[in-house]
């Protein structure tokens, strides 16, 4: 792959990330245990991967009873494990 092949993924890719930046306003908050949170509405959360048996960070985008978005960040166990 020569270095202008290069050059074009890296823009596009840091446009995408740059897109979904601007659509993704909120401040990642990070979940700890024992917080009183204030959830009225569930936007969305992120896939849980299948392939991963172990601790993985997701995010959840909700919005609170006055209205307000955000964006919480906290750790799940990978859907990859077996049990057996």
């Amino acid at each position: 792959m020569n270095i202008s092949k290069l050059a074009i993924i890296f823009a596009l890719g840091c446009l995408g990330t740059q897109a979904f930046a601007e659509e993704n306003k909120s401040p990642v908050e990070t979940y700890s245990y024992g917080a009183n949170l204030d959830i009225k509405k569930v936007i969305t959360i992120t896939d849980i991967p299948n392939n991963i048996c172990g601790p993985v960070s997701a995010q959840m985008t909700y919005e609170d009873s006055s209205g307000q978005r955000h964006v919480m960040q906290y750790q799940v166990m990978g859907n990859g494990c077996s049990n057996g």
